[in-house]
């Protein structure tokens, strides 16, 4: 039970950040207009080219479970910077700082899931272990 609660966490946390980069690459020039007005000017091609490839580089490492530790990590670069200057609820007028700080607190919660995919693994459901018990 405990391995397809693993397989289901994973796939469930990687779709987010997957889904994000589609996001990002459907509506590029939005996710541009976005950053300029949280203040990020400096080289938006290049920030964003690299979040996408972060996203899904890290989304599909931690989905099918080959490296997912190093994955995670990769999400986590992405993921705390966009947390704490996006969702900076502290900063916030009076009127959105409660659904900024809820927002926040997601964010938390969702690294603290990829906290736990690199500590624990990929469990056993996942291309990492299979690739280790095929016989050639």
């Amino acid at each position: 039970m405990k391995d397809i609660v693993d397989l289901i966490g994973r796939i469930l946390i990687s779709t987010i950040f997957l889904y994000e980069a589609y996001d990002s690459i459907y509506y590029f020039h939005m996710t541009k207009a976005t950053m300029t007005s949280y203040g990020l000017t400096w080289r938006q091609d290049l920030l964003l080219t690299g979040a996408i490839i972060l996203l899904l580089l890290g989304g599909l490492m931690v989905l099918i479970g080959y490296r997912s530790s190093f994955g995670a990590i990769l999400l986590l670069l992405y993921y705390i910077p966009v947390t704490l200057i996006v969702h900076s609820f502290w900063n916030d007028p009076v009127k959105v700082q409660r659904i900024q700080a809820i927002m926040f607190m997601k964010n938390l919660a969702i690294i603290g899931g990829l906290l736990i995919i690199i500590v624990n693994g990929s469990g056993r459901y996942s291309v990492k272990r299979l690739l280790a018990t095929l016989r050639v």
